[in-house]
C-alpha cells in the first residue's frame, strides 16, 4: 500500500453541481470538472477487471453531482446525476488526476476519437 501523499481538509461542490474543488494539507486545491470525475470513475464499470477491460464512456459533457459522501476516512463516494456511484475516489486518486491530469483526460478525447464517439452523445 502507497503511502499518503496529502490530506485533503476540504471537499466543496460549487453550485453548477459540475465543479468539485478539493483543498489538500499541502496548500494545493485542484478542481475537477464532474465530467472528468465520472470518466475517470475508478469503477470497474468504467475501469474493467484490468486494462484491457477499460471503457471509454461518451456523452458525459453535461454530467453533474448529486452528493458526496465518506467512505471510510480515505475516501469518498460520488454520486452522479447519470445515477453512477459505484466508484471510490481515493485521496491519492484525487491528487493523480490532478497531477496527471494531461495522461487521463488527453487519453480519454484519444479513445473518444478513435472509437467514433463524443463528449456530448
Amino acid at each position: 500500500m502507497s503511502e499518503q501523499k496529502a490530506w485533503p481538509t476540504e471537499l466543496r461542490l460549487k453550485n453548477d453541481k459540475q465543479t468539485l474543488l478539493v483543498s489538500f494539507d499541502t496548500g494545493a486545491t485542484h478542481e475537477y470538472s464532474a465530467e472528468y470525475l465520472r470518466v475517470c470513475s475508478p469503477s470497474a464499470e468504467v475501469q474493467g477487471h484490468g486494462p484491457s477491460q477499460k471503457k471509454t464512456v461518451p456523452g458525459k459533457s453535461h454530467v453533474g453531482i448529486m452528493k458526496i459522501e465518506p467512505v471510510g476516512n480515505y475516501a469518498v463516494r460520488i454520486h452522479f446525476d447519470d445515477m453512477h456511484n459505484t466508484g471510490i475516489f481515493t485521496w491519492d486518486y484525487f491528487l493523480e488526476l490532478a497531477n496527471e491530469k494531461d495522461k487521463h483526460w488527453g487519453g480519454y478525447l484519444n479513445e473518444l476519437e478513435e472509437k467514433g464517439l463524443t463528449r456530448e452523445r
